[in-house]
């Protein structure tokens, strides 16, 4: 890592959270994550749309620790920011490594999942990456909690944007995720990727992505409205062409399964409603999930696999 990357995270202000904490001495910022490779998992997966994984799968770089904290996150093991998470400060060679062994195996896309707090360290992997290689397909798959200046920065470096877009609600932003500001910011993120990327999907001769944005969204149990909402704001705000992946794969987790609201699963007539609103504005491009997706997409990050 250079020196100038170096001076970079002495001054952190990668996020919305603008923390100006010095990640290289401390004290820490928000997310807890200092300038190292703090880097939990690097594995094949097969569980992401079909565009993306396709038949080989895509090698997923995940970080450690997130800018947002989220209550009911499927990935909590490794993104609560007050965990002390073990398998983490690799190094880049070791990184690197880790990458070209499952590119090797015929993969073509390479995803950094979480990696608002940790930019500076993704463009270094990249870049070393590309000294043994050509540049894979690289997907930015994101919470959104990003501000335009730093997207403004992986302009024609990342290839697919993988924004969720998780709230149109600001006060339950602020309740389940810490980020009361969260709808403001990530229509503006969610645009400035469109702006990059185009509003078309662009696939190769084997139907693989290469290029462009797609649209996450979760929906949780009973927070119907939210859901209904986000809807309308891309329809009405980004595009209703824009690709969207709807998602059912929500389960309460250990760490929830007490909640009175985010204690169970959705309802099968929750999830047809998001359908039905996505219909009635003509937001036709794109994948559902499967209902029964809540028994399949739960991650282990204490196997070397998460996903085995």
């Amino acid at each position: 890592m250079s020196y100038d990357i170096l001076n970079d995270f002495k001054d952190c202000v990668l996020c919305p959270r603008n923390c100006h904490a010095n990640r290289v001495s401390g004290p820490l910022g928000y997310c807890q994550s200092d300038y190292q490779y703090n880097i939990v998992a690097i594995s094949k997966h097969l569980g992401e749309e079909p565009v993306i994984s396709g038949e080989k799968g895509i090698c997923n770089v995940f970080f450690s620790h997130c800018n947002m904290q989220c209550i009911y996150c499927q990935n909590h093991q490794i993104s609560h920011n007050k965990n002390y998470i073990t398998k983490k400060n690799l190094s880049l060679q070791e990184v690197v490594s880790r990458i070209n062994t499952i590119l090797d195996e015929g993969i073509n896309m390479l995803g950094f999942v979480s990696p608002s707090h940790c930019v500076y360290q993704m463009k270094a992997i990249i870049s070393a990456l590309q000294e043994k290689r050509d540049k894979p397909i690289i997907v930015y798959n994101t919470n959104s909690y990003d501000t335009v200046e730093t997207l403004k920065t992986l302009e024609g470096i990342v290839d697919i944007y993988l924004p969720d877009f998780k709230y149109a609600d600001a006060h339950l932003a602020h309740e389940l995720s810490d980020a009361p500001n969260y709808p403001f910011i990530a229509l503006k993120a969610i645009k400035e990727m469109v702006r990059q990327k185009g509003i078309k999907l662009r696939l190769d001769e084997t139907g693989q992505a290469i290029s462009g944005v797609i649209i996450r969204h979760l929906v949780l149990p009973a927070y119907l409205n939210n859901s209904l909402e986000v809807i309308r704001l891309i329809a009405e705000e980004i595009s209703p062409d824009i690709h969207i992946s709807l998602m059912s794969q929500y389960f309460p987790t250990k760490t929830i399964e007490s909640h009175p609201i985010l204690g169970r699963s959705i309802y099968k007539d929750e999830y047809e409603t998001v359908i039905n609103k996505m219909e009635e504005l003509g937001l036709f491009n794109g994948w559902l999930q499967d209902y029964e997706s809540q028994r399949n997409y739960r991650p282990n990050f204490d196997n070397n696999d998460p996903f085995c």
